[in-house]
């Protein structure tokens, strides 16, 4: 199978997943309360723009059976905020709830929310380190041919994508994991100085969610001792 054959049958099953996990979302009227009591490390949800918290239901479930406490900050919605807003807004979530030492779980635009609110956080200790999933750390190019400003600011020229690019403090208590291959990022997610870049041996921007991988990356950064075990791309 030619790399373009494989990249076209990656993009096709992107798609689908994506299709069915929208649907189920739209249909799912679960209370996201249901998943705040636990007694391990809490985890904050942070899903990618016109997604929901749902989008992200499986591995939700998956941390709520293990003991964590699961929060969805619902002011986010479907994520169209500007991302300083998006993340002052979880900051304002995490001091009203009293959460401290978290681990947040990002998917796309999520990420970049969650860096930025790491940054905001720097000194106070209520986020510990992200997990983040196909995140355009450094933009895409496909940016720039958006019309909507919640999806033109994924260029790379985008003064949101240049500022977080500068900000690299908190890069190394960030896990950020990636397919081979993501219709939505060419460049890719590979965050330099990152605690581990982890390239999955698949492709997608939203399939990529439900690899076994990813979860076991989240169980290493939340009951682990911060040193995700598996090995970095180099």
């Amino acid at each position: 199978m030619t790399a373009l054959v494989r990249n076209a049958v990656w993009w096709a099953r992107d798609y689908l997943y994506a299709a069915v996990w929208q649907i189920r979302a739209t249909l799912n009227r679960t209370d996201p309360q249901t998943f705040s009591e636990g007694d391990r490390t809490p985890i904050v949800i942070l899903p990618g723009v016109y997604e929901t918290w749902q989008f992200m239901y499986p591995l939700i479930t998956a941390m709520h059976d293990r003991g964590h406490p699961v929060h969805v900050v619902q002011v986010l919605h479907h994520n169209r905020r500007p991302v300083d807003e998006a993340a002052a807004r979880v900051i304002e979530y995490l001091r009203a709830n009293g959460l401290r030492g978290c681990v947040l779980l990002a998917h796309s635009k999520g990420g970049l929310v969650g860096k930025r609110a790491m940054v905001i956080d720097a000194g106070d200790g209520r986020i510990a380190r992200m997990l983040a999933v196909a995140t355009p750390f450094g933009g895409s190019r496909y940016g720039r041919l958006m019309v909507l400003p919640s999806l033109r600011i994924f260029s790379p020229r985008s003064a949101t994508i240049r500022t977080l690019a500068k900000e690299r403090e908190a890069n190394g208590r960030i896990v950020s994991v990636f397919g081979e291959f993501d219709p939505h990022i060419p460049e890719g997610s590979e965050l330099a100085g990152a605690a581990k870049n982890v390239r999955l041996d698949t492709g997608g921007h939203f399939r990529v969610l439900a690899d076994p991988r990813v979860i076991a990356e989240l169980i290493a950064l939340s009951e682990g001792d911060g040193s995700p075990n598996g090995q970095a791309t180099p």
